[in-house]
């Protein structure tokens, strides 16, 4: 029977429970959550924003396909409900939508020596996953596996039953789309390579090399590399043998390279012995990676490696405290923070050097080169939070995007190891960065920053890689039909349209703060475009031709089972009418005042319309706030989705976690704060789930120190406000700007 366990149940099962606030934030999270149910998370051992990551591959099984137990494609290494495990990959992606990454893996194995995953892979039990550390046991070969890891680099240990043994470093499979890898054997312990990977969401241009060095802790027996033969048509003879074969390369030299490549080490040991592996990662050179692991691991320690991680995740989830609540909603609130904390990582080596955005050369930095940047998930809120308790890092995050723009000449829309992948559309970065500015981080280059921006807002579709389509946008203030693509049925017009509002309004509000008024007074003008998608006919957003007509025939419902409606990209009708949040009232407005605007919202709700896995409506639920008399829809709702979709199980997060964005909404909604208009430094407030939470906040950006949030709770599901106050001061709006919060350092509830 396989066993998955949390270091949370197994203190209970030890005996070892200890009163709630006494343990540590890590010890609550539970890396399961969100493993299944197509969030993409994986329970494998990494640091906060870190380069490296060692997480258990068991979505290829026998079959060669990378699919999950029901058959369906998989874009992460991990499903909690498979069960063949062929290997440790490392560096990985942690809930994003297409396939990539995860290779490089490290598989131990015993009995007769078998290169072919198809024969090596594994049942598994006992798995145990913390922050920085997973371990599990493979029946079939009886060894004991436990990873850890660094920012750059991993150690890994097997503990082996006595007999025959065997490490494979295994780089022709894995998740990602491109193929080939390098092979060159160092010394009797240490091989280095390089694998290629990229095509993420099968754009061919984003391909890019990942170099490495793995080293033994033990001497083989023997050793050597493999290679797969390639299939062969029309052939006869000696290669009817070979064709499609995995061919064993004992004596063969000292490198190797193709596309279905790897290296073994095989042993004699005895009963309980241990032999560790370390791996080091680079996306610079073979020698950056071994520079890597010099510096982040002297000599082979595993247990120093281990704790080492889980002081860093201390260090990090403790900047929020909670008390009260249940043991599983601390569970989700602890868990939702570690995954906020996984992306974007650091891309530099120890010595600074890293690939630049979109080029062939290496560039140096003194601080930290992130990359991995969602931006079209992680704008509504993921960056909020970053800008909230780790306003270091998100400054760095800026300063990065910033270089990226230097280095050639566009901000990132979804950059990964240095390149774009043009996936999913708008404008960004303008909202992360105006957003990060208005709230008073200031140490990046602002006008630079801004010079940006404007090119990708004004210059024409044929020289403009940000916004392709923009030539009609400002023509005629939307996007017709046909403009990016021919074919109705992958049109997303509006969806690119309401991205550019929504941007264009956060460059409106930077432009304000730069004392640019003409520019925001333009910016603020365009934003307002999404008025001539509304259908009255309809009462939502609706695609129009080039000569102003609309589509017909036309159905808002199209698209909710998350196709793409034409005109909707992941989504219907439904899914984007409320999608402008920096106009509200004007979209109230249009819809024929308050009744009607918060009547068709609540109807959204009421018949299923509303998607909590994807992010166009993922605000919806706040809106009632701005309308006096409706705020209590809002903590309804927030409340009855938190405990819908969000459990402590790995079905826990309502879909695809899309690089911390799923798990950031649910930690502001917990707080009772949410920042439902990005580019604008305000926040949408309602119950908290928590009776008090404690934000500890760095005081080289908020000098007044900690966030107190407070609820006084007449029984535990009270979920309705009553009263507020803030600062001690009684408090009747729904929404408080970003200076007010951090400044008056208290928010209190009385709830009902």
């Amino acid at each position: 029977m396989h066993k998955r366990l949390s270091l949370f149940v197994l203190c209970l099962l030890g005996g070892l429970s200890a009163a709630a606030d006494s343990k540590s934030p890590v010890d609550y999270v539970d890396p399961f959550i969100g493993t299944t149910n197509f969030s993409v998370c994986h329970p494998g051992a990494v640091r906060p924003h870190a380069m490296m990551s060692v997480v258990p591959f068991n979505v290829m099984g026998s079959d060669l396909n990378r699919y999950d137990k029901d058959g369906r494609w998989w874009s992460a290494p991990y499903e909690f409900t498979n069960r063949y495990f062929t290997g440790f990959a490392h560096v990985t992606l942690s809930g994003v939508g297409c396939p990539e990454m995860g290779t490089l893996l490290v598989m131990p194995t015993s009995g007769p020596l078998s290169v072919d995953h198809r024969n090596y892979g594994s049942a598994y039990q006992d798995e145990l996953a913390t922050p920085g550390y997973y371990a599990n046991y493979l029946t079939k070969h009886n060894i004991r596996c436990e990873v850890t890891a660094t920012d750059r680099t991993s150690i890994e240990r097997f503990t082996f039953k006595k007999g025959e043994a065997h490490l494979l470093m295994n780089i022709g499979d894995g998740l990602t789309n491109e193929t080939g890898g390098y092979i060159r054997r160092v010394s009797s312990t240490e091989i280095e390579g390089s694998r290629l990977c990229g095509t993420f969401c099968y754009n061919a241009q984003a391909v890019f090399p990942l170099y490495f060095v793995m080293r033994v802790s033990k001497v083989p027996r023997e050793a050597g590399f493999w290679k797969k033969q390639p299939l062969m048509t029309g052939v006869e003879g000696q290669w009817d043998a070979d064709n499609g074969k995995y061919k064993l390369y004992k004596n063969y030299g000292r490198e190797l390279a193709g596309n279905e490549v790897g290296y073994y080490f095989t042993y004699n040991v005895d009963e309980a012995e241990q032999i560790e592996v370390q791996v080091a990662v680079s996306f610079v050179s073979v020698d950056n990676a071994r520079r890597n692991l010099a510096h982040e691991q002297q000599g082979c320690d595993f247990e120093k490696v281990r704790q080492e991680a889980r002081r860093a995740w201390e260090k990090t989830l403790g900047v929020v405290s909670v008390e009260g609540g249940t043991e599983a909603q601390r569970k989700i609130f602890y868990t939702a923070l570690y995954h906020t904390q996984i992306h974007p990582g650091i891309l530099q080596d120890v010595n600074g050097e890293y690939p630049k955005m979109q080029s062939a050369d290496n560039g140096t930095t003194q601080g930290n080169r992130y990359t991995v940047f969602s931006l079209w998930d992680t704008y509504r809120n993921l960056h909020q939070l970053e800008t909230l308790l780790y306003p270091e890092r998100q400054t760095d995050m800026v300063r990065s995007m910033i270089d990226m723009y230097k280095e050639w000449g566009w901000m990132p829309k979804w950059e990964l190891f240095g390149r774009e992948t043009w996936t999913m559309e708008g404008d960004p970065a303008i909202p992360v960065i105006a957003d990060t500015y208005l709230k008073g981080l200031r140490d990046f280059d602002i006008e630079t920053a801004y010079a940006a921006f404007h090119k990708s807002a004004t210059i024409p579709g044929d020289s403009n890689l940000m916004r392709p389509d923009i030539d009609e946008y400002i023509q005629k203030g939307y996007v017709p039909m046909g403009t990016y693509v021919q074919d109705n049925s992958g049109d997303n017009s509006v969806s690119h349209a309401l991205e550019y509002y929504v941007a264009d309004h956060a460059l409106a509000n930077l432009a304000e703060a730069l004392s640019k008024k003409q520019d925001a007074k333009l910016f603020r003008q365009r934003s307002l475009g999404y008025k001539h998608y509304y259908s009255k006919d309809y009462g939502t957003l609706r695609p129009r031709h080039t000569d102003g007509s609309w589509l017909s025939p036309f159905n808002p419902e199209d698209g909710a089972d998350f196709s793409n409606a034409p005109g909707f990209h992941e989504g219907s009708a439904w899914n984007y009418t409320f999608c402008v949040p920096h106009d509200i009232m004007g979209l109230a407005r249009l819809m024929g005042g308050k009744r009607a605007f918060v009547d068709k919202l609540q109807m959204v709700f009421d018949k299923g319309l509303y998607d909590p896995a994807n992010e166009p409506d993922i605000a919806y639920p706040y809106l009632f706030n701005y309308f006096k008399g409706e705020e209590w829809r809002t903590q309804e709702q927030v409340y009855r989705l938190l405990h819908k979709y969000y459990k402590a199980t790995p079905y826990g997060i309502p879909g695809n976690d899309d690089c911390g964005t799923m798990s950031a909404w649910a930690l502001f909604s917990m707080m009772g704060i949410y920042p439902d208009c990005p580019g604008s430094p305000w926040y949408s407030v309602t119950a908290p789930t928590f009776d008090k939470v404690t934000l500890h906040l760095d005081k080289r950006y908020y000098p007044d120190g900690d966030i107190v949030i407070t609820a006084q709770r007449p029984t535990p599901d009270a979920h309705l406000i009553a009263q507020m106050s803030l600062g001690g001061k009684p408090l009747s709006r729904y929404r408080i700007s970003h200076q007010e919060l951090t400044k008056s350092k208290t928010l209190h509830f009385l709830l009902k």
